[in-house]
């Protein structure tokens, strides 16, 4: 692989970010305002297409193993940020966070998220480096959490809770009223922080548990920590406006978290594997694919039991 083909991918990949971070809010989402269906899948459809654009470039300069790798990585990484817009509809429904303002809190959690993920990639990146067998600890971590998604896939989260959020409202002097879409404001001569900076926090918290499970996966896919990270970034780019595409009807997969939570185990289990078979990748994307596939297929096919009907059945 000819490094400079590799500083080229860093640079683009760079670029490409960095500006499209730029207009996302500097041009197109310069005033509040709430986020309607038909620009959320716009702007899906947009960032999708360049994280398929990118998929090409790396399969054209690094070849089609390291092709495979990325589009593996990315289909994990977006299958499992739907998980984080179950806790986003809750937190926003949760602390009433106005329509308009909703698209700020998740474009300021998207930039500590890139920020958190590349330092814990880094990390992952070197851990395994020096110490190989920490991918065997990697597929254990997954495997536990895949269960206990299975296990434990009907619990409400608790957003008042979580212990960051609760850590910042003790120590941050703050506001019960929102003030438009800013996270600060000043009362009486006082810098208080808004209800919007405290849903921030509990955002970025939300984020750090689920790379804690996101990020050991990738690196079951592969150790080149240019595609774990470029894969992760892309996925997490494209969760605002998948966010906004899916929080009105995401309740209705309701066997997506089983369906996650079967991903997890597949990927650790294949880490646990990796020292006497390496599963290809092609047939790692295969599986994942249609495990994915088929939670949203029973989803929609399989009939909701209704409330009634299990109570008239425990009665009888």
């Amino acid at each position: 692989m000819p490094s400079t083909h590799s500083l080229w991918l860093w640079g683009g990949f760079s670029l490409i970010v960095l500006v499209m971070l730029a207009l996302d809010l500097g041009v197109f989402h310069r005033r509040a305002h709430a986020v309607g269906h038909r620009e959320a899948l716009t702007w899906s459809a947009v960032w999708i297409a360049l994280a398929l654009a990118f998929n090409a470039a790396v399969y054209f300069w690094l070849g089609p193993q390291k092709g495979l790798e990325f589009l593996t990585g990315y289909l994990i990484e977006k299958a499992l940020s739907v998980d984080n817009i179950f806790i986003f509809v809750v937190l926003f429904s949760f602390f009433a966070v106005p329509r308009e303002h909703q698209h700020r809190v998740l474009y300021w959690g998207v930039i500590g998220a890139l920020l958190m993920r590349g330092v814990m990639i880094g990390l992952g990146a070197v851990l395994i480096a020096r110490f190989h067998w920490i991918l065997y600890v990697f597929g254990g971590i997954l495997i536990i959490t895949g269960i206990k998604m299975l296990v434990q896939r009907t619990s409400e989260p608790h957003p008042e809770r979580n212990p960051v959020y609760r850590a910042v409202a003790r120590m941050v002097p703050s506001t019960p009223e929102y003030h438009g879409q800013k996270f600060f404001t000043r009362i009486n001569g006082r810098t208080l922080a808004t209800p919007l900076f405290l849903v921030l926090m509990a955002v970025e918290a939300t984020d750090l548990v689920f790379a804690v499970d996101s990020i050991p996966a990738i690196f079951a896919v592969t150790t080149d920590p240019f595609i774990v990270y470029s894969s992760n970034v892309f996925a997490i780019l494209g969760l605002r406006s998948l966010y906004f595409v899916l929080a009105g009807i995401i309740g209705k997969f309701r066997f997506l978290k089983v369906g996650l939570a079967l991903v997890l185990c597949f990927v650790g289990a294949k880490m646990l594997a990796a020292g006497f078979y390496k599963v290809p990748i092609v047939a790692s994307l295969l599986v994942i694919v249609a495990i994915l596939a088929g939670s949203i297929v029973a989803s929609l096919i399989i009939p909701k039991k209704r409330e009634g009907s299990e109570e008239k059945q425990q009665a009888a």
